[in-house]
């Protein structure tokens, strides 16, 4: 990709931590002319004018998408069906779209059933990149620099669009892929969702035992360690376990057979099974981990 790369105007739906970090990634790199925001949340908006995140912002999504040569909806995936619904009308003929869902079956199948012939320009795409904080005040240029991008284009998708979309995560630092959406969710299930979920779960059993102050005062970092993720924005989540219900239920249920088998050990006294099972995690995060690593230092 060229280091001059550069588009004209860009409307972000969703001025947030991921919408937040792609603006100031772009305009770091002096890569966009023109930022414009767009949500329901004014004093949001403002917040991220003042901070130098958007140029301008609108409240109104068909005033906001107006002129611009790429859409980023970058809000719960819940929000899908009805942003297309308001913006397939007024798409420009050239507009490209794209959106930031953690899951990707649900908003490529919003976008086709509201964006009509404009679906040849929206490219389903997945920034693997946050954090457990939210909002504009959170984001941060390098949010996504050695990250992993996927996109997810369906057989009637424009490749000039996933091109377009391609170069501009390029320009934030980003690693592109390219897989199928049954794949990208199926994988994402296990990988991102399932964690959350447990997360989530971990922390609101707790939260509801009758000590629950004394847990959380004991608790060590290992706790907030595996927990961190619990302090995600829960409408977000709700959206993508929803949204992905099916693979995600799958994984849910497989985990809980998983787990009836390191209880019957721990109640069966059966340190062998859990010193092997202990092992392998061990082993296989420490060769994840050397193998990311080594794809890191070769960038």
């Amino acid at each position: 990709m060229a280091t001059d790369w550069k588009v004209g105007r860009i409307a972000i739906v969703g001025v947030g931590l991921i919408g937040g970090s792609l603006a100031r990634a772009l305009k770091a790199a002096d890569a966009v002319a023109e930022v414009v925001g767009v949500g329901r949340n004014e004093l949001n908006l403002q917040r991220a004018h003042e901070l130098g995140v958007i140029d301008r912002f609108a409240t109104d999504i068909e005033t906001g998408v107006d002129g611009a040569d790429i859409v980023v909806i970058a809000t719960p995936v819940g929000t899908m069906r009805e942003l297309c619904a308001r913006i397939g009308p007024v798409l420009g003929s050239d507009s490209v779209v794209t959106d930031v869902g953690s899951v990707k079956r649900a908003p490529a199948e919003a976008a086709r059933a509201a964006l009509g012939d404009s679906f040849a320009r929206f490219v389903p795409g997945h920034p693997v990149a946050g954090t457990e904080k939210s909002g504009v005040e959170a984001s941060f240029a390098e949010l996504y620099r050695q990250r992993t991008v996927i996109l997810t284009p369906e057989s009637e998708t424009d490749p000039a669009a996933v091109r377009l979309i391609t170069d501009m995560w390029y320009v934030t630092g980003a690693r592109v892929t390219t897989m199928s959406i049954g794949e990208h969710d199926r994988i994402l299930a296990t990988t991102s969702h399932l964690p959350h979920m447990l997360a989530f779960a971990l922390v609101d059993f707790v939260a509801g035992s009758k000590d629950a102050d004394a847990h959380f005062e004991l608790a060590a970092g290992g706790f907030y360690d595996f927990t961190r993720i619990a302090s995600s924005d829960p409408v977000m989540w709700r959206d993508i376990s929803l949204a992905n219900a099916d693979e995600l239920g799958a994984k849910l249920r497989q985990f809980a057979d998983h787990l009836q088998q390191v209880t019957r050990a721990v109640e069966g006294g059966d340190g062998e099974w859990l010193q092997r099972a202990f092992g392998n995690a061990r082993r296989a995060r420490t060769d994840a981990l050397a193998q990311r690593e080594h794809c890191d230092s070769e960038k």
